[in-house]
């Protein structure tokens, strides 16, 4: 069985404070977009759970979210299965867009349809959370604010259709990381961290401030991308790499793409996308 699993950007994240178990305590308002990996699962002769990725830099072990995530469900429906995985990969690993994630979700939801498990929407979040404070989210893959460690989520009905650039340097961020470094972070001079309202969404992210400290590319590509007339406003997703541009049109992609070529250089990772009320 094959199934899409959706990338994702933050169009805001705050972080309130660290909770006794370790994790953060979050409010993000999150949105899914176009951009999808594959994930087929199937059963196998195989014993136990084997996992390829189209990505070899990707581990295929029990390191991997989606590996994890079989293992979850097999513990909360009491029944194992050789199962193999196959993702193809389309949303790049340390992006700030949720493509682990989303490979563990869809994984979980694969395994229902497969097994017949027929288990409701609240236990497949249940078992999502556990392997990943977004993972729940891709359960229904729909805007949501999510609160909590990103387990708690309230659906967001306000319009959330934006056209965007996405703009991943080469490298990524390392989400625990930019989360540890958040406490001591502060406001990062010349680049704008204030709330931008765009057709009434505030777009902000917290984690701008530890990130942007030590990725100084990271800040001078949001402050370039927010004086250029395609955009309407830009900010970095998640703990990042990846910035995007909200366009004023989505035909206004390709030159802005261009122009960040020229400016940035060639090995910059360029996704034209938009924002998803349902998937």
């Amino acid at each position: 069985m094959k199934r899409f699993a959706p990338a994702k950007i933050n169009l805001s994240l705050k972080v309130l404070g660290q909770r006794p178990d370790g994790f953060h305590e979050i409010e993000t308002l999150m949105a899914p977009i176009s951009i999808q990996d594959e994930v087929t699962v199937e059963l196998s002769d195989q014993e136990g759970i084997t996992l390829t990725c189209s990505d070899a830099t990707l581990p295929t072990g029990d390191s991997n979210f989606a590996w994890r995530a079989a293992e979850h469900f097999f513990e909360a429906v009491g029944r194992r299965r050789n199962i193999r995985i196959h993702i193809e990969k389309h949303i790049p690993a340390g992006a700030g867009l949720g493509g682990g994630s989303s490979d563990a979700a869809t994984v979980i939801l694969l395994l229902n349809d497969l097994l017949e498990t027929k288990l409701p929407i609240k236990d497949l979040e249940h078992i999502a959370a556990k392997g990943g404070s977004d993972t729940a989210f891709f359960i229904r893959s729909v805007p949501a604010i999510c609160k909590g460690r990103g387990e708690v989520m309230e659906p967001y009905t306000t319009k959330v259709d934006f056209p965007l650039l996405l703009i991943k340097p080469p490298f990524g961020v390392e989400t625990a990381w930019a989360y540890k470094k958040w406490k001591d972070s502060r406001p990062f001079k010349g680049v704008s961290m204030e709330p931008q309202i765009i057709d009434g969404v505030v777009f902000e992210n917290d984690l701008e401030r530890p990130v942007f400290s030590k990725y100084l590319f990271i800040a001078a590509l949001k402050k370039w991308l927010l004086v250029q007339p395609e955009a309407r406003g830009a900010l970095m997703s998640g703990s990042g790499s990846t910035v995007y541009a909200i366009l004023r049109n989505a035909s206004d992609a390709a030159a802005l793409s261009k122009k960040v070529k020229t400016e940035f250089g060639e090995t910059m990772w360029l996704v034209a996308t938009e924002t998803r009320s349902a998937v």
